[in-house]
C-alpha cells in the first residue's frame, strides 16, 4: 500500500473518530440541558445508603458523599487560613449543587480565603450555578470556567489548593490527560478529592458478577423488572451499556487503576457491586420502603454483595476518594482487603 493510501486512511479514521467524539459531546449537552436534580435516587437507594454506607463513612467523620466534600473542604482551609486565597476546583461540576454548598458552608465557618472554580462544558448548568450561588449569597466565591474536562489544563501560573470531581469522572474519556493535568495543577500540599464509579465501562456487570445477580433476579416478580430509564420489560437482565451514544460510564473501568498510578490515597471507601442493579435509578423505584418483603430482599441481596467483595470475588464499582501526590503515613480503609490496589478488576 502506497504512503498517500496510508495517510487517507488515518485522515479517514480520525475524522470518524472526531464526528463520533462530537456526536457524544452533542448527546451529553442535549441531556443535561434541563436537568436540573442529576443526583435524583429512588427512595429504596436512600434506605440502603443510611443502613449500609453511612456507618462506613461516619468512620471517618462524614456522612454522606456531600459531607465527604465538605469536611475534607473545611479542614484544609482551617488549618490554612495564613493563606491570602485557598483556590478550589471543581472539574464537571454541572449544576454547581456541590459546589454551592461547600461555599456555603465554610463561610457559615468565617472562612472568607477562598474561591471555586467551577469547570463544566455545559453553558447551561453554569448558568444554574451561577444563579445558585447569588440565591444563597455567595457569588463572590464561585468563578465558572466552560471548558472539555477532556482537554482542559492548568493555566502555566495558576495552582490549586483542592481540586474536586464529583460524580465527573466517569464521563471522561481522556482520564490520562486529565489526571496529568489535575497532577500537574494540584499544589505538592493539595488534595485530590472523589466520588464516583468505577465499575465496567458503560456501567455494565462483569461475567462474576452477573452469575452471582441471576439468581436474585429470578427470583424476583415480572413487575420488579420494569427499567424505568430505559421504558422497558426485562424478564431476562439486560447487562446495559450506557456509554453508547454520550459518555456515561465511558472509561469507568480505568479511573482506579490510574489514579492509583498517579496519586497516593490518604481514604479509600469502596462499596457496592450486584446491590446498585436493585437500588439504582432503572429499577430502585419498583421497591418500596413500606414492603417488608422489598426491604428483606434488599438486605439478602446487600449482604451477598458484602460478602463477594471482601473475599474478592467481585470488585466494587463505587468509591469516595481522597488523594495527595506527597506520600501518605497510612491509607484510611473500611477494611484491610479493601485497598485501592485490590480492588482493581484485572481485564
Amino acid at each position: 500500500m502506497s504512503t498517500s493510501s496510508n495517510k487517507a486512511i488515518k485522515e479517514n479514521k480520525s475524522t470518524r473518530n472526531e464526528k463520533n467524539y462530537a456526536d457524544r459531546i452533542k448527546s451529553e449537552l442535549n441531556f443535561y440541558k434541563d436537568c436540573h436534580n442529576v443526583h435524583d435516587l429512588p427512595d429504596i437507594f436512600h434506605y440502603w445508603s443510611n443502613k449500609y454506607l453511612l456507618p462506613k463513612q461516619r468512620l471517618f467523620g462524614f456522612n454522606s458523599p456531600d459531607e465527604f466534600f465538605i469536611y475534607y473542604c473545611k479542614k484544609y482551609c482551617l488549618s490554612g487560613q495564613e493563606k491570602e486565597n485557598i483556590r478550589i476546583l471543581s472539574v464537571g461540576s454541572g449544576n454547581g449543587e456541590l459546589e454551592v454548598k461547600i461555599a456555603t458552608e465554610l463561610a457559615n465557618c468565617k472562612i472568607a480565603n477562598f474561591s471555586i472554580e467551577c469547570v463544566d462544558i455545559n453553558s447551561d448548568m453554569l448558568d444554574r450555578t451561577i444563579s445558585l450561588a447569588q440565591e444563597k449569597n455567595v457569588r463572590k466565591h464561585i468563578k465558572i470556567t466552560k471548558s472539555d474536562f477532556n482537554k482542559w489544563t492548568p493555566h502555566k501560573n495558576n495552582s490549586y489548593d483542592l481540586i474536586l470531581a464529583n460524580q465527573s469522572l466517569h464521563h471522561v474519556s481522556e482520564l490520562e490527560h486529565l489526571f496529568d493535568s489535575i497532577h500537574q495543577g494540584l499544589k505538592e500540599s493539595g488534595m485530590f478529592l472523589t466520588s464516583d464509579m468505577i465499575g465496567k465501562n458503560g456501567h455494565m456487570r462483569w461475567d462474576e458478577a452477573l452469575e452471582a445477580l441471576e439468581p436474585f433476579w429470578n427470583e424476583l416478580p415480572d413487575k420488579y423488572k420494569y427499567n424505568q430509564l430505559q421504558k422497558r420489560q426485562e424478564n431476562s437482565y439486560i447487562n446495559h451499556d450506557c456509554s453508547t451514544q454520550g459518555f456515561e460510564g465511558i472509561r469507568a473501568e480505568d479511573i482506579l487503576k490510574l489514579l492509583v498510578e498517579r496519586f497516593n490515597f490518604e481514604l479509600f471507601i469502596p462499596f457496592a457491586n450486584i446491590i446498585m442493579v436493585f437500588i439504582d435509578r432503572p429499577f430502585g423505584h419498583n421497591f418500596k420502603t413500606n414492603n417488608p418483603k422489598d426491604i428483606d430482599f434488599i438486605d439478602r441481596v446487600h449482604a451477598k454483595d458484602e460478602e463477594l467483595i471482601l473475599n474478592g470475588t467481585l470488585k466494587p464499582t463505587q468509591m469516595l476518594a481522597a488523594m495527595t501526590k506527597s506520600s501518605v503515613t497510612e491509607t484510611k480503609l473500611t477494611h484491610p482487603n479493601l485497598t485501592p490496589e485490590s480492588c482493581i478488576r484485572k481485564l
